[in-house]
């Protein structure tokens, strides 16, 4: 094992979303880790763009957390940009069928940050995936829509899931971001993290 991981896995680390793909992505990396979540109000300024939205949404979910000496707090947030706009997650099916009609046929960008969070230390970072789609069929989006219930993800979709098997044609970037971790990023600021602590 990386001695990266070995070090980092001397501490409690706790990682700060719900998310299965971020909990199988980071146990994939060789992580041990516990899950624990807070409640925080994704809300953030209107001036923000791209990452910007990112890095602040993991920061406000990172602060909710208080921090001992042993442990490392992990969050993460992944934004949809397309159009000059964020695509948050839907709330019902008529948003989600009406995101995936913007995406059909065109390229967007999948931005995802990390925040790691010590008793006396911030590292924020972030990836940035441009994912391609062909042109969307009305039954292929509803198909989708109806049997994957995607309102949990950004922009409406999950690469990892139907829709991403049969519309994504090319990924520009790395695969994991926009599965919601950047793997590369997180590994860097890991080391970061170490090297500030030698």
């Amino acid at each position: 094992m990386s001695t990266v991981i070995q070090k980092i896995n001397q501490f409690k680390i706790i990682l700060g979303s719900a998310s299965p793909r971020r909990q199988s992505i980071l146990k994939e990396l060789g992580l041990d880790f516990s899950v624990k979540t807070m409640p925080v109000d994704e809300i953030y300024p209107d001036h923000l763009k791209r990452e910007e939205i990112a890095i602040f949404l993991a920061e406000l979910k990172a602060k909710a957390f208080e921090v001992n000496q042993k442990e490392i707090v992990i969050t993460g947030d992944t934004v949809v940009w397309h159009n000059n706009k964020a695509l948050g997650k839907p709330k019902n099916s008529t948003e989600a069928k009406e995101m995936l009609q913007s995406l059909s046929g065109k390229s967007h960008e999948v931005i995802s940050s990390v925040c790691l969070k010590t008793s006396d230390q911030l590292i924020s970072t972030y990836g940035v995936t441009k994912v391609f789609f062909k042109d969307l069929s009305e039954s292929e989006i509803e198909y989708y829509v109806n049997n994957f219930k995607p309102y949990d993800k950004a922009g409406a979709y999950g690469v990892q899931e139907w829709i991403g098997q049969i519309g994504v044609t090319k990924i520009e970037g790395s695969f994991y971001n926009v599965m919601g971790l950047p793997t590369l990023k997180i590994y860097e600021a890991f080391e970061k993290l170490l090297k500030s602590m030698d």
